[in-house]
């Protein structure tokens, strides 16, 4: 039975995606779920599985083309045996089985075999010259010749490896061009969009986070113990301190539409991760009703499905505010960019200790400086400073979480 294979359904967000890889070829034999396509959006890669036990039967879109939701992207059939090869004649002009053993023996003399085993040519790659195509002394000191005179093949990098791609020669003064990939000309475009259409400025502040550090020191093996594995690190007490300061200051949880100003009553937080592809951010939804240890735990599968390239658009579709951590990176500081429609964004940094002055005494402390980005057409300097603030002392003095105060 014959199956066509369509491009998945995009959402509105998505116009259309590339085809970027075919993991088989025509003819060529699939297992039912089988990994067929990759298509890359502006977003994600999506995946085409197969859709039984059969053969792809033909291509009809290639890698580089450009595909609409549910268009017809090869032709699959189910229950097929594939072909002996993806690259074999068509039959009428194939040799059978048994005439194709026999050419493939080639007869050497003794002296021809021993030239062509020293020489490390191939014996069935020597055209024979003799009787009955018989390999002579000549043709393989010819074939050896031949062989040697080959300049030496250079071995490809990987196209998707970052570090191939910029340093795959140390002398001259080396270029290469590649084409852009969707997702990052996509993050390009929103980043541009960002910085032109809107009044964004940065404030900063910083953050001991020495209780946050010793109250984790203290309870992170129960904690593990008690979820499961679910190790306790410092993105969930950010998440639930941006909480509680998103719901004093709801204007920062708001967004721009038009000329109206929409207030979301819940908190959709985006947690930025970095990929070989590009920075995404998925969002961990309703986040008021979710403990510490299942933002955790949600972070991590965000993060392990990143890394595998097993995002859905779904998945960073949506949020109101967004978490960046340049600090696993090593940045001391920066300006984090807003993630339209969202009007503010909150940056984490590298922890680091510094001396401080603490009750007239020099005292050395773990500190993070903390950045909150914001658009100013919606967002006051004054409601930007206190929703960091907060931020500050709700994770410096973590039982105000709480307790709520």
């Amino acid at each position: 039975m014959t199956i066509e294979i369509k491009a998945p359904q995009f959402p509105e967000s998505i116009a259309d995606g590339t085809i970027a890889n075919w993991h088989k070829q025509p003819g060529e034999a699939v297992k039912r779920d089988e990994l067929l396509v990759d298509i890359e959006t502006d977003k994600v890669v999506l995946e085409v599985v197969a859709p039984a036990d059969g053969v792809l039967a033909k291509v009809i879109k290639g890698a580089g083309d450009t595909v609409v939701s549910d268009e017809v992207i090869g032709i699959f059939e189910d229950g097929a045996v594939a072909t002996a090869t993806t690259s074999a004649p068509k039959a009428a002009s194939a040799p059978s089985a048994a005439a194709s053993s026999v050419a493939a023996e080639k007869v050497l003399s003794p002296a021809a075999r021993k030239i062509a085993d020293e020489g490390g040519v191939a014996a069935s790659s020597i055209d024979g010259s003799g009787r009955g195509g018989r390999v002579t002394k000549e043709d393989a000191v010819a074939a050896v010749k031949a062989q040697q005179s080959k300049p030496a093949p250079v071995a490809a990098p990987p196209a998707s490896s970052k570090a191939d791609l910029l340093s795959p020669l140390l002398s001259g003064r080396v270029e290469k061009r590649v084409p852009m990939t969707r997702m990052r000309a996509r993050i390009a475009e929103r980043l541009l969009n960002a910085a032109q259409t809107t009044a964004m400025l940065t404030t900063f502040n910083e953050v001991n986070m020495a209780p946050i550090m010793e109250l984790r020191a203290r309870h992170k093996d129960a904690f593990e113990k008690r979820h499961n594995g679910t190790r306790l690190g410092f993105m969930s007490f950010f998440v639930r301190a941006s909480i509680e300061a998103l719901k004093r200051f709801p204007v920062v949880n708001s967004s721009i539409d038009g000329n109206d100003i929409v207030y979301h009553g819940y908190q959709d937080i985006g947690v930025a991760v970095s990929t070989d592809k590009g920075l995404v951010v998925p969002v961990l939804r309703d986040t008021d009703a979710l403990s510490l240890a299942d933002v955790e735990s949600k972070i991590r599968d965000f993060g392990l499905k990143a890394r595998d390239g097993k995002l859905s658009i779904e998945d960073m579709q949506g949020g109101t505010f967004t978490i960046t951590n340049g600090g696993v990176f090593g940045s001391l500081l920066s300006t984090p960019i807003l993630n339209p429609p969202q009007t503010a964004i909150l940056g984490m940094h590298k922890i680091q200790e510094r001396p401080m002055a603490v009750n007239g005494q020099v005292v050395v402390l773990p500190m993070m400086y903390l950045a909150l980005s914001y658009d100013h057409r919606l967002i006051d300097g004054k409601d930007a400073v206190q929703f960091l603030i907060t931020i500050k002392d709700l994770l410096e003095d973590p039982a105000k979480i709480l307790l709520d105060i």
